[in-house]
């Protein structure tokens, strides 16, 4: 199967959803073709060290805006994970072989859903924030719990490739925590600040 490619710096899970603003001709013309034939395009990670071959199938599900020299500001919603076979030629943007990106059959265990399900929430009452209450029964709720919360785009992409979704748990659960635990001392930091400038102005 050939797709075009959309390299960028972020990493986008499947059931995620992001906005995306579209400038460069060559990707206006990848998401035009997109639009007109109901058709999805990979979105790969992209840094400094270069292109993952681990990206996730996107599918554009509103135009935001169009303007007049051809810039569009997109949603896009993650769906399937691929893997690069082989780069292809021919086109102005990037364009691929790819493979699918399936689970391994391994039994999830219902204490590790739980456990990644209560981290979530206990970040989300921290947070103050309005949230879907997770369904800990379904097949990606790792990928569902990741998509609500910032997280660095190295530990999104290490989701990404991991193909057991226990293994995925843990890591969301371990990573739910650790940003709770940093909102935590956030605000603890900003409250002491309060205070020491408050003795600073008596």
């Amino acid at each position: 199967m050939e797709i075009g490619l959309f390299p960028l710096g972020i990493v986008l899970l499947p059931t995620e959803r992001v906005p995306l603003h579209i400038f460069e001709p060559r990707y206006r013309e990848l998401i035009g073709e997109c639009l007109e034939d109901d058709a999805a395009f990979g979105l790969l990670y992209a840094d400094e060290s270069g292109v993952r071959e681990v990206g996730t199938f996107a599918r554009v599900i509103h135009v935001l805006e169009r303007f007049d020299d051809g810039r569009l500001n997109v949603l896009v919603e993650g769906a399937e994970r691929f893997r690069v076979e082989e780069l292809t030629r021919g086109r102005a943007f990037m364009t691929s072989e790819v493979v699918a990106v399936d689970d391994e059959p391994v039994e999830i265990d219902a204490e590790t859903a739980a456990r990644a399900a209560g981290s979530f929430r206990a970040l989300a009452a921290l947070a103050g924030a309005e949230t879907v209450d997770p369904d800990e029964r379904s097949p990606q709720l790792a990928f569902e719990l990741a998509a609500q919360v910032e997280l660095p785009p190295e530990a999104k992409q290490q989701l990404l490739e991991l193909r057991i979704e226990q293994e995925r748990l843990d890591l969301v659960a371990e990573l739910l925590d650790d940003a709770r635990v940093a909102l935590i001392a956030t605000r603890e930091l900003g409250d002491r600040a309060k205070r020491n400038g408050s003795r600073t102005q008596q």
